[in-house]
């Protein structure tokens, strides 16, 4: 079973940035046939897809309001997922999650919580005006 931590979270001004990470609890974990994505929830909202990962290319994609300014990329020797947020604005104050999906080949981006079967428990990330 796959364990997933998410850390970087915090306090940061509008306009700010921020580094999350999310790390499998084996660092030997194979990433290459493991699709990720981050979801985020905010306050009294459910869950939204935010950026995903596909497996061995590594293709991403993200929701338009943060399309150019958060960044997905992986670390496969050290069995993370980064999610660089840039030009932070108050809107995208929540609880962010990581998430995991083993498929078998191919480079898809999954964006429904269903599509994923693992799931870390989330870093809050506040972006004050």
């Amino acid at each position: 079973q796959v364990q997933l931590v998410e850390s970087g979270g915090g306090l940061v001004q509008a306009g700010g940035s921020v580094r999350l990470s999310c790390a499998a609890s084996v660092r030997t974990f194979n990433m290459d046939i493991y699709a990720v994505g981050w979801f985020r929830q905010a306050p009294g909202k459910g869950r939204t897809f935010v950026a995903g990962i596909s497996g061995s290319f590594s293709n991403t994609n993200y929701v338009d309001s943060v399309n150019g300014r958060f960044t997905i990329s992986r670390d496969n020797a050290k069995a993370t997922v980064h999610l660089q947020m840039n030009s932070l604005q108050p809107e995208d104050t929540a609880v962010y999650y990581c998430a995991a999906r083993r498929i078998p080949f191919g480079n898809s981006v999954f964006y429904t919580e269903n599509d994923y079967s693992y799931w870390g428990r989330g870093t809050q990330v506040t972006v004050s005006s």
